[in-house]
């Protein structure tokens, strides 16, 4: 289903207050987020500049095309881990994957972040994996590369980046970037962080994995591993990453006093692309510096797909907003190849997320994407079944309200809901609205057709069922909730959309 719903009937507004913001203000119980505090460089100049280098990387690097189990995988856990941060401090984040063998990862600035393969089958569960994409996320919110430049470097530094951005030399960037901490060799972006960032982004770090699911300590155990396996020659990790002291005992400090939970350790998902990561031809540190001065990955790369395409980088893109807003813009219907089932299909396991004003059970291997802007929807999707912006399996959330001062009935707010849908283009009503009860309150459910993002397996445009579901609130605002699926494949995700409806809690 694509979010872009086009509407210039303003009798609907964005309820912000209702559900957007409510879902963001779920993330204050237990730890608070630090404020990264002022930086020299503006988000934009960081963000460029973390491009810039992640674009160097696909040359000098074997680098995993999207469609790669290992990826979408990666993906998936990441947006997992992006959707605990506040909207105000999160960052683009971007997630690929290097079929290297040594043990490593990092994030630029701006939020591209690369995880070797060689990470993925060192861990030893996905709290673990979980908990070194926490740790690097962590520097990346608290803007600890762009802190390292002086103001005098800074200067320096953003006098030459129109030129990077323009195609300036590698050397050139190359440059910048050190004076940011940040070293390119032939084996990828090298961050020398100091141990005081070390131990911030450790405790940031735990507060990301707490909220989302994973026990903190996990993170630690991963890095007391790392040790005691490489005594002699430590991994990449651990030499750009210098141990603050007293790691394991610093993050059992820091999460003494938080509320208990009952910690996810691990999934099937990562069970199987830890297994299927040691059938990937992964090169050594070494091999990869001689590819790297021979073209060898760049070529690589490109013949395997693997290029890097920052807008489309993520996994589950932010929704546009939801119909009735005057910034929706035109819909797009990409047109993409078939998916697989199994790449789609929702885990036996369902978790609870609390969204503030709502609480829905979810299948654990569909992450929760929060909005990236007051207005926008949520999703609740599986990463492979996103294309773009455009939602072709899972749920889209929502919720709008009336004009100030007007007061409409839930059957006149749904029926204005599925005006505003088919003015937008290319959705349209297939049935009457029913009448359905969700957690004791008597909502409509509303059976919608549109195309669906993704090719059916003969390589045709298939249609999508858009199944509505709209539950009033007390202020008079409603909450709809949107799930998606192929209308040849509905039926098969059908309970899996039942179980969640049962589970809503207001």
């Amino acid at each position: 289903m694509t979010t872009h719903f086009a509407s210039s009937n303003r009798l609907i507004r964005i309820a912000v207050t209702v559900l957007t913001a409510t879902l963001l203000s779920a993330q204050s119980a237990g730890p608070e987020f630090p404020n990264p505090g002022k930086v020299g460089m503006s988000r934009d100049q960081q963000r460029q500049l973390g491009l810039q280098a992640a674009a160097q990387v696909y040359k000098q690097m074997p680098v995993l095309p999207d469609n790669s189990p290992e990826t979408q995988y990666i993906r998936g856990l990441g947006q997992k881990l992006v959707a605990t941060i506040p909207q105000q401090y999160s960052w683009p984040f971007e997630f690929h994957v290097i079929a290297q063998k040594e043990i490593n990862a990092f994030a630029l600035p701006g939020g591209p972040m690369f995880i070797n393969i060689g990470t993925i089958t060192a861990a030893a569960n996905e709290a673990q994996l979980a908990g070194v994409m926490a740790h690097e996320m962590s520097h990346v919110i608290m803007q600890h590369s762009a802190k390292q430049a002086s103001k005098a470097e800074t200067t320096g530094l953003l006098a030459g980046l129109a030129g990077a951005v323009l195609g300036a030399t590698t050397g050139g960037l190359v440059g910048q970037l050190g004076q940011m901490g940040i070293q390119m060799g032939a084996q990828g972006m090298m961050l020398k962080y100091s141990r005081a960032d070390e131990s911030q982004a450790d405790a940031v770090g735990a507060i990301i994995l707490y909220k989302a699911g994973y026990n903190p300590q996990a993170m630690a155990d991963f890095f007391q591993t790392l040790e005691s396996q490489n005594k002699g020659a430590p991994p990449q990790w651990l030499s750009d990453h210098p141990d603050p002291g007293n790691r394991s005992q610093a993050i059992e400090q820091e999460i003494r006093n938080w509320p208990p939970e009952n910690y996810q350790t691990t999934s099937a998902a990562f069970e199987k692309v830890r297994q299927d990561a040691t059938t990937v031809k992964a090169y050594t540190g070494q091999e990869i510096a001689a590819g790297a001065q021979s073209g060898q990955w760049a070529a690589l790369n490109q013949k395997n797909g693997a290029v890097f395409n920052p807008s489309g980088a993520t996994a589950v893109n932010t929704s546009a907003p939801a119909p009735g807003s005057p910034a929706s813009p035109a819909p797009t219907t990409p047109t993409v190849p078939a998916v697989s089932l199994r790449k789609v299909e929702p885990s036996q396991k369902l978790v609870t997320a609390d969204l503030g004003r709502m609480k829905i059970s979810h299948p654990d291997n569909w992450p929760v994407q929060m909005p990236k802007q007051q207005g926008y929807s949520l999703t609740i999707a599986p990463p492979a079944g996103v294309a773009g912006s455009a939602v072709g399996y899972g749920v889209v959330i929502n919720g709008v309200s009336p004009s100030s001062g007007q007061s409409m009935t839930i059957d006149q707010l749904t029926a204005k809901l599925v005006e505003d849908m088919e003015s937008s283009g290319g959705v349209h009503s297939v049935g009457k609205s029913q009448t359905v009860t969700i957690n004791g309150v008597q909502g409509r459910s509303v059976a919608m057709q549109s195309q669906s993002p993704f090719l059916n397996p003969s390589g045709q445009p298939q249609l999508e069922r858009d199944w509505m579901v709209t539950v009033p609130q007390r202020d008079g605002s409603v909450i709809f909730m949107v799930f998606v699926a192929p209308e040849a494949e509905f039926s098969l995700f059908q309970p899996t959309y039942d179980a969640m409806l049962k589970s809503v809690q207001f």
